[in-house]
């Protein structure tokens, strides 16, 4: 874990609530003048803390108005094998999120999709036919939230 500062702190919450604010307006926000802001900027991308910022797109006006979760059990339960499955599948362009879990299956894949027929062409190019599944299981996804824009703790310890 890599200590930071109260000063710090509030400029990573700042940037995952906005990930647009300037250098100038993020040195207001912690009072702070610009050039010191911008060297802690800097540090935290140096530290790995602040490791980018991202644009949030609404994949349903894109078409893609379905998103499902693929859970998967593997055949091997090796780390190599799964290694080797999470990187085939992170080829899909449909897959959003790959989390490899405990429990009954192995991962579970997140996918963005335009409908049912294309939920099956993916299950079939990437699960079903994929000689290391031993089955899957689909959820379709009726609604979602994701923490994203806060982090996981208000203040420092």
């Amino acid at each position: 874990m890599t200590p930071i500062d109260r000063i710090s702190f509030e400029i990573l919450r700042l940037l995952t609530e906005n990930a647009r604010l300037s250098n100038k307006e993020l040195a207001a926000a912690v009072g702070l003048a610009p050039s010191s802001c911008h060297e802690r900027l800097k540090h935290l991308r140096a530290t790995g803390l602040l490791k980018g910022a991202h644009a949030d797109v609404d994949l349903a006006l894109l078409g893609l108005r379905m998103e499902a979760i693929i859970q998967v059990e593997l055949r091997r339960h090796s780390r190599t094998a799964v290694e080797a499955f999470v990187r085939r599948i992170k080829k899909a362009v449909e897959v959003r999120e790959i989390h490899v879990v405990t429990g009954p299956f192995d991962v579970f894949v997140y996918v963005a999709l335009r409908d049912t027929r294309h939920l099956r062409d993916v299950a079939d190019a990437y699960f079903t036919s994929d000689k290391d599944v031993m089955r899957i299981e689909t959820c379709v996804v009726y609604s979602s939230w994701a923490a994203r824009g806060r982090l996981p703790i208000a203040t420092l310890p």
